[in-house]
């Protein structure tokens, strides 16, 4: 018998921006469904937390301490999950910033330099980094980059952010296209607004989260868990032909702000 369509067994996963909110749940759904999972954040402490909570229900997972705007991180992140886990067979990339809110123009270069480096040459090297591991196998994997709707419309007081995330979007079809020759997948997930500490500058804010889900057929905001589901079918054989893709997954949001 065949194995389940959505299970992730003997399958060993990175996941980046682990240590909280969406990174988090989607570690421990990816580790649910069978996979072995590590997990990599800037700060130890949170993915220790993970790795507890993962364990506990009966799954493998490690922790590495990362910065993924620095390649040599991201290289030594790689080595170590191979040499603990044997291999790497899924990145989901979701490590990101948004140090500022606020209109795009008045933006300072060093918030500008830091949102670029974190969210596109992080996921630039990380996906980079995953896709020689697999082209030197000569495996199949599946990089899933975790983007937002923010890179597909406008986004008003998050236009730096935004614009990091319709350049993934970019990364997402060309490396598609470039490495699906050797079975390599590459899709990306554009979560609508979600509650976690990254997006409390909405969230919190009562009018700001209003306008928000006023736009929304759903009529609500997400929680992290609801775009874990989307990573796990992406990373799986249930999304085995599926590649070059964005996954919107914004509860209905209309396009006008």
């Amino acid at each position: 018998m065949s194995a389940p369509l959505f299970s992730l067994k003997d399958k060993v996963a990175i996941v980046t921006g682990a240590s909280r909110g969406i990174g988090e749940a989607i570690a421990v759904r990816l580790a649910e469904h069978g996979a072995k999972v590590m997990l990599a954040a800037r700060k130890p402490d949170g993915l220790n937390a993970v790795v507890y909570r993962i364990e506990a229900a009966g799954g493998a997972a490690a922790a590495q301490a990362t910065h993924t705007g620095k390649a040599e991180d991201v290289a030594a992140l790689v080595k170590e999950t191979v040499k603990r886990f044997g291999r790497v067979d899924v990145l989901v990339n979701n490590a990101a910033t948004n140090p500022y809110f606020g209109p795009m123009l008045d933006i300072e270069d060093a918030a500008f330099d830091k949102t670029f480096e974190v969210n596109v040459k992080g996921y630039f090297f990380a996906a980079r980094e995953v896709a020689r591991h697999l082209q030197e196998r000569g495996a199949p994997g599946s990089i899933v980059n975790v983007a937002s709707i923010a890179g597909l419309r406008a986004a008003p007081f998050q236009g730096v952010y935004g614009m990091t995330k319709a350049a993934v979007i970019s990364m997402t079809q060309t490396l598609a296209q470039e490495l699906g020759g050797n079975g390599i997948r590459v899709n990306a997930i554009a979560p609508g607004l979600v509650e976690t500490k990254f997006a409390s500058a909405i969230v919190m804010n009562e009018e700001l989260r209003k306008h928000v889900v006023d736009r929304t057929a759903l009529a609500r905001h997400a929680q992290p868990d609801e775009i874990a589901g989307a990573a796990v079918y992406l990373a799986s054989d249930a999304a085995s032909y599926v590649t070059g893709q964005v996954l919107v997954v914004d509860g209905g949001t209309i396009t006008t702000t």
